[in-house]
C-alpha cells in the first residue's frame, strides 16, 4: 500500500478508499496533496485490483474546503507584497498572460485520465476547491450535516473554474447562485439533494456504511463493463445526441468483453438474480 502524507490510502474488496488527511486545515490542499493526489488517481488506472474508489476527508467538519491560502496567499502582509503577481498569488508572466498554474489542477480523476467509478462521501463542508475534484466523481453521498458553498467572490476572487466543474452537476441557476453568494449562503445537503447534486442523504453515522455498499456493489460488476459505462456518459456530456450515439458504436463493442459476456449470460439462464433494493 503507498504511504502518503496528506493522504490516507486503503484497498479492501475490490475498493480503493482515498481520504484527505488534512483535518487541522478542514482537508484544504496545499502542494503536496496535489502531488500525492495526482498520483494516487494515476496509478489507480493499472491497479487491476481496484474497481471503484471512494473519495472522503478525515473527521466529520469538512471534506474539503478548498486550496490551502495559507500556502498561497500566506505570504502577503501588505499592498506591496502583490505587486507583481497575478490572481492566484504567482508571479506574472513577464510577456503575456496567457500561461496560468492553476492551483487546482490534475486533482481530479478525469483530468488524469480515471475511467474507474470514483463515489465522493461528503461528510462536513465542500466549498471552494473541492468541486474541482467533486465535479469529476460519479456520484456523492452526503452526511446530512454536509454543506455546499463557494466563497471566491466574497474574498476578491473570481469562481471560475470550480462552477465550470460543478455544472456538469447542477441546473445554472443554482450554481450561480451558490457562485455570487459565496460566503453568504450554504447550500444544505437536502437542498442540494433535491437538485440532483447529491444521490443520497444519509445520517453521518451511517455514511461509511451506504458508500461502502455502493461501492463494492460497483466492484462486483466487470471492469472493462463498468469503466466503458463511465467512459460513455462522460463522452456523451460533451457531445450532441447523435455524435455520442455514433461514438457509442465503438465504446459498446470496446466495453463488450466476451468472457464476461458469457459469465452473464449463465447467470441469467440459471435463474440467478441480484435482490435489488429501493432507494
Amino acid at each position: 500500500m503507498p504511504v502518503y502524507e496528506t493522504i490516507l490510502y486503503e484497498e479492501r474488496d475490490g475498493v480503493a478508499w482515498v481520504t484527505l488527511n488534512r483535518p487541522e486545515v478542514h482537508n484544504a490542499f496545499n502542494f503536496q496533496m496535489q502531488r500525492e493526489l495526482k498520483d494516487v488517481w494515476r496509478s489507480l488506472r493499472t491497479n487491476d485490483d481496484v474497481r471503484c474508489v471512494v473519495l472522503t476527508g478525515s473527521g466529520d467538519k469538512a471534506f474539503c474546503v478548498g486550496v490551502d491560502r495559507t500556502e498561497v496567499m500566506g505570504g502577503w502582509e501588505n499592498l506591496e507584497d502583490v505587486a507583481g503577481t497575478s490572481g492566484t498569488g504567482k508571479a506574472r508572466s513577464e510577456t503575456t498572460p496567457w500561461h496560468v498554474d492553476d492551483p487546482g489542477e490534475n486533482i481530479g480523476p478525469k483530468t488524469n485520465d480515471l475511467w474507474k467509478p470514483v463515489i465522493a462521501a461528503v461528510n462536513g463542508m465542500a466549498c471552494g476547491g473541492a468541486f474541482y475534484m467533486l465535479g469529476e466523481v460519479e456520484f456523492i453521498i452526503a452526511a446530512e450535516h454536509a454543506t455546499f458553498f463557494d466563497p471566491h467572490v466574497s474574498f476578491g476572487m473570481t469562481a471560475c473554474f470550480e462552477s465550470i466543474h460543478m455544472l456538469q452537476k447542477m441546473p445554472f441557476g443554482e450554481i450561480m447562485r451558490v457562485a455570487l453568494l459565496g460566503a453568504s449562503e450554504r447550500m444544505t445537503s437536502e437542498r442540494a439533494h433535491q437538485i440532483g447534486l447529491v444521490s443520497e442523504v444519509v445520517p453521518a453515522d451511517g455514511l461509511v456504511d451506504a458508500v461502502t455498499w455502493a461501492a463494492t456493489e460497483i466492484a462486483k460488476s466487470p471492469p472493462t463493463a463498468v469503466q466503458g459505462t463511465v467512459r460513455a456518459v462522460w463522452m456523451a456530456r460533451e457531445l450532441s445526441r447523435l455524435q455520442a450515439l455514433d461514438a457509442g458504436r465503438i465504446l459498446v463493442r470496446l466495453g463488450s468483453d466476451p468472457k464476461s459476456l458469457f459469465e452473464g449470460q449463465q447467470a441469467f439462464v440459471s435463474g440467478k438474480r441480484i435482490k435489488p433494493r429501493s432507494r
